[in-house]
């Protein structure tokens, strides 16, 4: 199958699989029973070709559970950080479902028994709470343990439905594309917010090849607000895992979507020695502080939240925000999280970060934020996108791109806003290859293009009071229809001419009939 059909084919099992279980669970909790089942399948089927090591004359789910070994078991968590007996794989359990009167407490042992496989190894905490989220005892399923059996049977039968071969060598991201689907069909509704938890693919695609442009290798990369883990995984699509050498880091603050970090790096074939996925709130306690500096860091972080700010008098002495001489106001720590991105990069990486655009003009502690920012030469690009690429919100975001290794103190400025830069959808704007390709070319090429690109030097953007908005930089294209005022005076006297003819021919007329 293409892409195209093997997307739409997700898209059409979700929705079965939707009508199956709709009337007790909400659709905003439903996402989680369906990204779980797909993780479930997929660890199962490749911990079962680790252990079948390509010999077709080996089945591990046909084996018996007597068959394993201490040694086996051991062996197999030191290097996939987790144990599935073959009674436990998903292919076993799939095919008795429907008629397992004890289905939802037998998926709750397994799902234990696999966490557990990884108690006092070093994948311990990667593996830890995986399946907090799929919850096969709750009320959301259904009253009676006979209704609650039914819905989950139908999810892990519609999941084991899906026809791709193997999850990594499918045309499309699997676990990023249903993702992508529940959260457009259900964020709105549900009222939550999608892009809080999200980044489209494209955008991602851009800020993931922002971060590591122009590096032939990377340390490691990072992201401060983790998310589904989007974007830290874009970025492996575009460099070969050895380039990236030391792995994937993220916190997150939300712990369902911390879970699906962690989820959606095994589904990349990400092993748990090469990421580090933490839970916590990146301004007040942040991790990885022994880990940085970091060559490439991406980051959609959640837009004007509060936080405790000047509250906690030791935040200013704090080595992210000391520089600057200033925190971020507590209603908005948007500038919080990009201080916090520039005190973890590398001299020679760069920081690509989604910033909501009044960071960029507002005064009093963010304007000096800006200045700390531009005076060190630190902002190399401010890009402004289309409206309405993010579920959850029209607003036209911006991207942050900061460096430390500039090569002159010119700040660059791209509006990508125009139509040139995303195509029109149905519930949102989308962006695509050739628009986010049109980006990078901008950006790569430092050049100024009317209307589109300007590099700015630093003492004009000072004397603009540091106002970083691309608006104030770049002149918008004067879309309305140019009149040539001489030729329209010519039309206007012929005109004139015209109606001075009629009423003399009608005056004649006139004086003809009373004559």
């Amino acid at each position: 199958m293409t892409s195209t059909e093997q997307f739409d084919e997700l898209k059409r099992r979700i929705w079965q699989i939707a009508n199956e279980v709709r009337g007790t669970v909400d659709g905003w909790d439903f996402k989680q029973y369906v990204l779980g089942a797909l993780f479930y399948r997929f660890i199962s089927e490749n911990f079962s070709r680790y252990i079948e090591g390509g010999d077709d004359s080996v089945d591990y789910a046909k084996l018996s559970d007597d068959f394993i070994t201490d040694d086996i078991k051991d062996d197999a968590v030191k290097t996939k950080g987790y144990f599935i007996y073959p009674s436990q794989l998903f292919e076993n359990l799939v095919a008795g479902a429907n008629t397992n009167e004890n289905l939802n407490t037998d998926l709750k042992a397994i799902f234990t028994a696999i966490e557990g496989s990884a108690l006092g190894y070093d994948s311990e905490e990667d593996i830890k709470g995986l399946f907090d989220d799929f919850d096969t005892t709750s009320n959301r399923l259904g009253k009676t343990v006979k209704d609650k059996n039914a819905r989950l049977a139908a999810v892990l039968k519609g999941v084991n439905a899906l026809e791709f071969g193997r999850f990594e060598d499918s045309e499309i991201d699997v676990f990023g594309d249903a993702y992508e689907y529940l959260i457009g069909n259900y964020a709105a509704n549900a009222g939550k917010s999608g892009g809080e938890f999200f980044t489209p693919q494209h955008v991602s695609k851009l800020i993931a090849q922002l971060a590591i442009h122009g590096q032939a290798s990377i340390n490691k990369i990072y992201d401060p607000a983790a998310g589904s883990g989007a974007l830290l995984l874009r970025a492996k699509k575009y460099m070969a895992d050895h380039l990236i050498e030391d792995g994937f880091f993220g916190q997150e603050i939300n712990h369902t979507t911390y879970n699906l970090a962690r989820m959606n790096m095994f589904l990349h074939t990400v092993n748990y020695d090469k990421f580090n996925i933490q839970l916590g709130n990146t301004l007040t306690d942040p991790h990885f502080r022994s880990d940085k500096p970091f060559d490439a860091i991406v980051s959609n972080p959640p837009y004007s939240v509060k936080w405790i700010g000047s509250d906690d008098p030791t935040l200013i002495n704090d080595d992210r925000f000391a520089p600057a001489s200033v925190l971020p106001p507590k209603s908005k720590a948007d500038f919080g999280f990009v201080l916090h991105c520039l005190n973890y990069l590398s001299a020679k990486g760069r920081a690509a970060i989604v910033c909501f655009p009044g960071i960029f003009y507002r005064g009093g502690a963010e304007k000096t934020i800006r200045q700390y920012l531009v005076d060190n030469n630190f902002v190399e690009t401010v890009i402004s996108l289309a409206p309405n690429l993010f579920y959850g919100t029209t607003i036209a975001v911006n991207i942050l791109v900061l460096s430390k290794h500039k090569h002159d103190t010119s700040v660059q400025f791209i509006d990508a806003s125009g139509e040139e830069f995303f195509r029109k959808g149905t519930n949102t704007n989308l962006m695509t290859d050739c628009h986010v390709d049109k980006v990078l070319e901008l950006f790569d090429r430092k050049e100024d293009v009317a209307h589109v690109a300007q590099s700015v030097r630093m003492e004009m953007i000072a004397q603009k009071d540091y106002n970083l908005s691309v608006s104030s930089y770049v002149e918008a294209k004067d879309t309305r229809e140019i009149i040539n005022i001489a030729e329209l005076n010519r039309e206007i006297a012929a005109t004139v001419r015209k109606i001075d003819g009629l009423r003399h021919d009608i005056d004649a007329i006139v004086t003809e009939i009373e004559g």
